[in-house]
């Protein structure tokens, strides 16, 4: 334990409170898939210089410390923030909807972080299939930032992006600094490397990239994507985001369909969203009246879905397909999932055309299905 404290900056008695009050907590599992990894922590909350979902292990390397991913703040309106936040040029890249992943080496072979700082053994089998590791031998002290996408996803499935989990890079950053390569040498590294990257749709002057922005914003919004990040091109200054009406209805869609899970803030903040959207992009009333349907469908028909499925079935739950490549991994993934506190229940694998086994993944909603047979049952909402 003296090399985790080390890393960190703490002392022994400094790093024994933050394992009291559960800052820091375990990040995986020991199991010979990890074989490179002795022990792993993350923190749970930001703490001493260091992000949250940042992750300190023992390896077979010495001790490693892979920084947090940086929370990107949010624009509502795009003139003047971009101009007010950026100064020169900027890139406009897709937000992708899936999760966050942090590729790394230790050792002999590749890990899989997710945002929380969890090695997720699902997401690093998929990610030593994606990757070989020449990058890493050129690069050791890099990190792959990318967005797992894909309906085989554990987290965030959507069919736009194919059936398969798939991997692009959005971030090439030192693992101990976190600092950020400029998007030029990141693109220069994915051509060399052969990555998927996220699509950098434009590169402008920051003074007109609101207008660009929006033009961007209404075409992928029509293909059902999410939105964008703005970059300054160097990586010196921190990114933005904005989403497009079509995610924000997704989101509130999902939020309502699990509405005992998901907090007032992330339904309300998706409307002001709509909001400030719809007076900037100056709608005309057809238009407007275009988004307020939208929105209502997203509300109305998710949480009637939910209230029938407790009505005949007594509980609600997430479905999602996965895909494994060696049973032992499905098992691996069970336990993870179960630490997480999930509560979940999944099928029995079935063999697959290309060997590979489908399991089907049910996370139940307790909250939401406790609220809905409350109120069937006749009682009063408090």
């Amino acid at each position: 334990m003296k090399d985790i404290a080390n890393a960190i900056g703490v002392s022994a008695p400094a790093l024994k409170e933050l394992f009291r009050r559960d800052i820091l907590r375990r990040a995986f599992i020991k199991h010979p898939f990890f074989s490179d990894i002795f022990e792993a922590y993350k923190l749970d909350r930001r703490f001493g210089g260091f992000e949250e979902g940042t992750l300190i292990a023992k390896t077979t390397d010495g001790v490693k410390v892979v920084r947090g991913f940086p929370k990107i703040k949010r624009a509502l309106t795009l003139y003047p923030t971009i101009k007010k936040h950026f100064d020169g040029e900027v890139a406009i890249e897709e937000k992708m909807n899936g999760y966050n992943v942090r590729v790394v080496k230790f050792g002999e072979k590749l890990y899989a972080i997710t945002r929380g700082g969890f090695i997720c053994p699902y997401t690093t089998e998929k990610v030593r299939l994606a990757f070989d590791d020449s990058f890493f031998k050129d690069y050791p002290n890099l990190m792959l930032c990318c967005e797992a996408v894909g309906e085989e996803s554990p987290y965030v499935p959507s069919s736009i992006y194919g059936d398969r989990l798939d991997f692009y890079v959005f971030d090439i950053r030192d693992m101990k600094t976190n600092t950020a390569l400029p998007i030029k040498e990141k693109e220069r590294i994915c051509e060399n490397y052969g990555f998927k990257m996220a699509t950098i749709f434009d590169i402008v002057d920051c003074r007109i990239a609101h207008e660009v922005v929006r033009d961007v914003v209404e075409k992928i919004g029509k293909e059902g994507r999410e939105g964008v990040v703005i970059k300054d091109v160097e990586m010196k200054e921190p990114p933005i985001k904005y989403t497009t009406s079509q995610a924000n209805c997704s989101d509130l869609s999902y939020g309502f369909r699990y509405f005992g899970e998901y907090g007032k803030d992330f339904l309300f903040s998706r409307l002001i969203r709509e909001g400030f959207q719809s007076w900037e992009f100056r709608e005309i009333e057809d238009v407007m009246n275009e988004r307020a349907l939208r929105i209502g469908k997203a509300i109305l028909f998710s949480m009637v879905e939910s209230i029938r499925d407790v009505k005949d079935n007594g509980k609600i739950y997430e479905k999602m397909r996965l895909r494994f490549y060696d049973l032992e991994v499905f098992e691996l993934f069970k336990e993870h999932v179960r630490r997480m506190g999930v509560p979940a229940k999944f099928s029995d694998p079935i063999q697959d055309d290309d060997g590979s086994y489908i399991v089907h993944y049910y996370k139940y909603m307790k909250s939401t299905t406790d609220i809905v047979k409350h109120i069937l049952e006749g009682n009063l909402w408090s």
